[in-house]
């Protein structure tokens, strides 16, 4: 466990942020900031900038919520969330707006650090999925862009897929490009003489 994280408690019950507080001082945790009121909550998350984010609700309205699931869609950090009771669907919609680590009921400080690193082993999990997944589209759709042009080559040079392809691979080794972004060229000029 880091003990520089920066981590931010949002919680207007001054005895459960406590309880969050005292477990992550007794782990080591020194960086810790209790906001304990939600007006402009976003943009004062954005001020700390924190490594982590602890949301504790007891008893929270739909209202209050869908609040704090923009929060963990908009700041891209390890969030936990500590509630009392739950449902099914508040779990998924916690789930569906990143929530890292969805908690229901029996806050005790010693189990703190034992969520709290399961919040960031999953964060850290998904992450890597996203920028996979991500990654994977990219080439998909360069894959998408670089098949058009071999055909539009093909087409008017009268050339084979792999002479196409041999075409763009050397054009954009002469100009220190990606093969993408010259199939996009390509692709880009035969509609232009369409």
């Amino acid at each position: 466990m880091d003990p520089t994280l920066k981590i931010v408690i949002v919680d207007e019950n001054p005895v459960r942020a406590a309880i969050l507080e005292d477990g992550l001082r007794e782990s080591g945790h020194a960086q810790v900031v209790r906001i304990d009121d939600m007006s402009h909550l976003l943009a004062r998350i954005y001020a700390i900038d924190p490594d982590v984010i602890l949301i504790d609700l007891e008893n929270p309205s739909r209202d209050v919520l869908e609040q704090m699931f923009q929060v963990s869609r908009a700041v891209k950090r390890p969030v936990a969330m500590f509630v009392d009771q739950s449902d099914a669907a508040s779990i998924e919609a916690a789930v569906d707006a990143g929530v890292s680590a969805y908690i229901v009921g029996n806050l005790q400080k010693d189990r703190i650090k034992s969520i709290l690193d399961l919040c960031i082993s999953r964060f850290n999990a998904f992450s890597r999925l996203q920028n996979e997944l991500e990654r994977t589209r990219s080439a998909l759709e360069e894959r998408k862009v670089i098949d058009r042009a071999k055909g539009v080559l093909m087409k008017m040079k009268n050339l084979s897929e792999e002479q196409a392809y041999a075409l763009l691979r050397k054009t954009a080794m002469n100009e220190n490009k990606k093969i993408a972004e010259v199939a996009q060229s390509v692709i880009t000029a035969a509609e232009l003489f369409k």
